[in-house]
């Protein structure tokens, strides 16, 4: 079964679009044949996620109002790629606007589906390293808090509960994992 789509496809609705998303509704059958509906959000970028680390440890946080939960968030920098652009740029973009932050030392930490269930949105978290500050230069739309803490405290804010966005956690303890095991390189 691994590879094979089970679900058939009847029929499709386009029921919403904006610049950034799409809403279809699919009449389909199920994997075991029965007929029912299936929404899916099409994504129209790339999620980009950051996890920046100095030589002394220490990570960054971004603090926003997040509109769709009601409530603060603290997350490592993050945003949306163009698909026609390198994902390294768009991470340099984003690092660059959020915190102020220039890395001349990039690795691919994560990739991961964010909510495979009801959306195609595919992300990518870089590594950055050999950090210098600049000026940060945050969207209209964003109003920033910038954390510089050590990692260790941001891994525990992930074990408290405290940071709970899906590319933040899964980046933290992915570096964790690494650090543990000695699996980061220089």
């Amino acid at each position: 079964m691994e590879g094979s789509n089970p679900w058939k496809i009847l029929g499709e609705k386009a029921i919403y679009e904006n610049n950034w998303i799409s809403l279809t509704e699919y009449d389909v059958l199920n994997p075991n044949g029965g007929k029912g509906i299936y929404g899916k959000i099409h994504y129209k970028s790339l999620a980009v996620g950051i996890l920046p680390l100095d030589e002394e440890m220490n990570t960054y946080l971004v603090g926003q109002y997040r509109f769709p939960l009601n409530s603060f968030s603290w997350e490592i920098p993050e945003g949306g790629g163009d698909l026609q652009v390198d994902p390294l740029e768009s991470a340099k973009r984003e690092l660059r606007e959020e915190t102020g932050l220039v890395a001349s030392k990039w690795t691919i930490l994560q990739t991961m589906h964010l909510s495979n269930s009801v959306s195609d949105e595919f992300a990518i978290i870089f590594l950055a390293r050999n950090l210098e500050q600049h000026d940060a230069k945050p969207e209209e739309t964003e109003k920033l808090i910038i954390k510089k803490l050590p990692f260790s405290e941001a891994y525990s804010m992930v074990h408290k509960g405290q940071i709970t966005d899906s590319m933040s956690v899964a980046s933290i303890l992915r570096l964790q994992l690494l650090l543990t095991e000695g699996g980061l390189e220089g």
